[in-house]
């Protein structure tokens, strides 16, 4: 063993937004350090504004995970034709049982 120590790795993490720190030879996080969390609301309209943005971004994700959705059947379906096409080109063999090898 070297004593010579490998680089580390720092990820923010996408959900939390924690960052972590990544050892890849032993491929171990060695740190975690959680994000700092914001201050509370101070006044009332700030929260108000706080809220209608909340309700935009949520607004815009519902926007993009309905046209996900949308778009979902037809992605399946490529991908079936896809591996589908790939099995008619490969040829047919039958498959090895256990007492065949002996």
């Amino acid at each position: 063993m070297s004593d010579k120590e490998s680089p580390t790795i720092q990820i923010t993490c996408s959900c939390c937004g924690a960052i972590l720190t990544i050892d890849p030879s032993l491929a171990a996080v060695l740190d975690h350090k959680l994000p700092a969390k914001p201050p509370p609301v101070a006044h009332l309209k700030d929260a108000a504004k706080l809220l209608k943005d909340e309700a935009g971004r949520r607004e815009e994700r519902y926007q993009q995970i309905l046209e996900a959705e949308k778009s979902k059947g037809k992605v399946l379906d490529r991908k079936f034709q896809e591996l589908l096409k790939k099995a008619k080109e490969e040829p047919i063999t039958k498959p090895l049982k256990d007492i065949d090898l002996d």
